[in-house]
């Protein structure tokens, strides 16, 4: 049985209290989905961030990447250039 304080918990607006089944799968729930616009069978990528589980679409977690990726084209110069300098270097050394 569920703590009241652990029911309350679902009360809470980004919150829902969900069950692990025998075979590790999880409901995620219908407003969830909606909220993500997911439809159907749709592969999720998930991430384990301290002691949380994040599942992100697939199309959220690849703009999180080019989000990281401009920062770093910002702060470091071209990912590209680095790599064929890199290589260049290497190639030098054969």
């Amino acid at each position: 049985m569920l703590s009241a304080s652990i029911r309350s918990l679902g009360r809470l607006a980004d919150t829902e209290h969900v069950a692990i089944d025998d075979a590790g799968r999880l409901i995620l729930p219908a407003r969830f989905r909606k909220a993500l616009g997911i439809r159907g069978r749709t592969e999720l990528v998930v991430s384990l961030e301290g002691d949380a589980v994040r599942l992100r679409t697939v199309g959220a977690a690849l703009e999180r990447l080019r989000a990281i990726a401009r920062r770093r084209r910002r702060d470091e110069g071209s990912v590209v250039d680095a790599f064929i300098d890199e290589r260049r270097a290497e190639a030098g050394r054969e």
